[in-house]
């Protein structure tokens, strides 16, 4: 899990992750990373998503810089893990407004 996210979180972050869970592609990815208690393997989502290596890189990028994700590096091998953390400030930030 990410260090320590604490409310509120900036605007920027705010911005950041509106826009990643905006697409529909990198909101099922996510789905399928926070599915697992485990770090998720490249090769998995790529095997269930039928788009390029490419594609699932640059939606893999896009979720880590808005915080949502954390890429594990092994050599040429990434996998990814869920960072609860940030989705459940984001979540509660969003929640002041009801």
């Amino acid at each position: 899990m990410s260090t320590a996210q604490q409310l509120p979180l900036t605007d920027l972050q705010i911005a950041l992750i509106s826009r990643a869970l905006a697409d529909r592609r990198r909101f099922q990815i996510l789905t399928q990373i926070s599915a697992s208690t485990e770090a998720v393997p490249c090769a998995e989502l790529l095997k269930a998503h039928p788009v390029s290596a490419a594609t699932v890189s640059h939606h893999t990028k896009e979720l880590e810089r808005a915080g949502l994700i954390a890429t594990l590096r092994e050599g040429k091998y990434a996998s990814f893990l869920m960072q609860r953390d940030v989705l459940h400030a984001y979540a509660q930030q969003l929640l002041q407004f009801c």
